[in-house]
């Protein structure tokens, strides 16, 4: 991974990936799983997140199916998909790719 020099650099970085996972997941899932609940089923999936990162937190072991770092690109990006949905972008547009 490019080291920035910059800390608004860094924060593009980021954003970069998380388009990248929201891509991924998208196509993975599709819509229907945050139509089906909305913004409480957004909230109910960051929770799960937050308790997924302290679960890591207080291993000793590095864990093997999702680090930390993917579950805080997981929550960034359900901070934007929530976002999305409260300004009824996620239920009307498509994916242009």
């Amino acid at each position: 991974m490019k080291q920035p020099k910059y800390l608004d650099e860094a924060f593009s970085l980021v954003t970069k990936e998380m388009l990248e996972t929201f891509i991924k997941k998208h196509k993975d899932y599709g819509k229907g799983n945050i139509l089906d609940m909305g913004e409480l089923g957004i909230a109910f999936r960051v929770s799960e997140k937050v308790s997924r990162l302290k679960n890591l937190f207080s291993k000793k072991d590095k864990p093997k199916n999702e680090s930390i770092d993917d579950c805080w690109l997981d929550i960034a990006v359900y901070g934007a998909i929530a976002l999305l949905y409260r300004r009824k972008w996620f239920q009307k547009l498509k994916m242009k790719k």
